[in-house]
């Protein structure tokens, strides 16, 4: 009697990669494209008014800004290591990468908090936007430990990684849509508005993958609540009660 094969189809969630990981390097590469024009563009046209800015930026702030492009630069050429076969050299430059992390997870409450309060007597100004800077940096270091205790796991470790990229991106991508537009007056436009790089980035990744068949489940829940805590953030943003305490 002939026995009849049914093949099995591959997991629609994954918890561990059960392709080759140079399948993942492309799309990876693509990804940071994308965050690179939101930042240089959103940046970009940020430099007249922030060389400008009345009052001036405190030292902290000048400071922040070069750490932060190292740290964006480091995570380039932590991508473009694997793109080219060479990592054992990612590996061993992670460590300077996690260091250099320390130093950002300290710059930047610093400098949130210092430009918030040099502006705290700024006409229309809020401090409630203490809320964004808040899940923006708590994300950032909640994607970048979990990434590296998911080393064992290339293909985890590659999408936490870049979420920890796509927890820090709103600020490029906002001065693109804040030198265009009027800022929104309600919380969920200004959802939107201010996030919508975040967004792109994130739909991005999770069709590509959905596509390919390769959805990660760390992914998925790590995606998930970074989107609901914005939303959050965005709420308190227009709260009264969040706006008095921020001040």
């Amino acid at each position: 009697m002939a026995t009849t094969v049914v093949a099995k189809q591959p997991a629609f969630l994954h918890d561990r990669g059960t392709w080759s990981a140079r399948d993942d390097r492309i799309p990876t590469v693509v990804w940071l494209a994308i965050f690179w024009l939101g930042i240089l563009g959103g940046f970009g046209l940020d430099i007249p008014r922030y060389l400008h800015e009345k009052p001036e930026p405190p030292l902290v702030a000048h400071i922040h800004a070069v750490v932060f492009t190292i740290w964006l630069l480091i995570m380039t050429a932590q991508v473009l290591m694997v793109v080219r076969d060479r990592v054992a050299w990612h590996r061993r430059f992670g460590w300077f990468a996690a260091i250099w992390t320390c130093l950002m997870a300290v710059l930047g409450p610093w400098a949130a908090l210092s430009s918030l309060a040099t502006n705290l007597r700024t006409p229309g100004f809020t401090p409630a936007f203490l809320s964004i800077n808040i899940v923006d940096i708590a994300g950032f270091l909640i994607f970048i430990a979990w990434g590296l205790a998911s080393r064992a796991n290339p293909a985890a470790h590659r999408r936490l990684m870049m979420l920890a990229m796509v927890a820090i991106a709103d600020p490029g991508f906002a001065r693109i849509t804040s030198n265009l537009w009027r800022e929104p007056k309600s919380a969920l436009a200004w959802f939107g508005f201010y996030f919508y790089g975040n967004i792109i980035l994130l739909v991005f990744m999770a069709v590509w993958d959905w596509h390919q068949r390769r959805l990660m489940r760390q992914f998925v829940i790590g995606a998930s609540a970074f989107l609901v805590a914005l939303y959050i953030a965005s709420v308190l943003y227009f709260w009264p009660p969040w706006q008095a305490l921020a001040r």
